[in-house]
């Protein structure tokens, strides 16, 4: 499990106060890109190489709100890694309390440019793996 932590920002509310719904996609996001980070996995390496992996799948629960100037925390988790996909479930808690906020996951597919489904080279495949495999054995 990969930890971010970040602070609601205004922005990230609606005219209810709370954070809005879709601002939930984009800390999912920030989880995902922080994981493969420290798999040693750079997008900017991938995407020098044409390969892309765009959300086939995505879903939230909303549980709880978070209001402005809360800290949260987005755990990221992999839990299925395949050569052409691979699959992220995240927890959303408020720092101060650890209230669950929402849970979600999502299913990434690795492409070309033209959205093709492509193997992911070995190298990649081989660090993603082996933070995977990690994981799995410590828990």
């Amino acid at each position: 499990m990969v930890p971010v932590r970040t602070r609601v920002r205004f922005v990230e509310t609606d005219v209810m106060g709370v954070v809005h719904h879709s601002n939930y996609f984009h800390w999912f996001e920030m989880g995902r890109v922080e994981y493969m980070r420290q798999a040693g996995v750079l997008l900017p390496e991938l995407m020098a190489e044409g390969i892309l992996f765009p959300i086939s799948d995505v879903s939230c629960q909303y549980r709880a709100s978070a209001k402005f100037d809360d800290w949260v925390i987005i755990e990221t988790t992999l839990v299925d890694l395949s050569k052409v996909k691979m699959i992220f479930n995240y927890r959303v808690v408020r720092e101060d309390d650890g209230v669950l906020l929402a849970t979600g996951s999502t299913k990434n597919a690795f492409a070309d440019a033209n959205g093709k489904v492509v193997r992911l080279p070995i190298q990649y495949f081989e660090r993603l793996k082996a933070k995977f495999s990690d994981e799995t054995v410590g828990s």
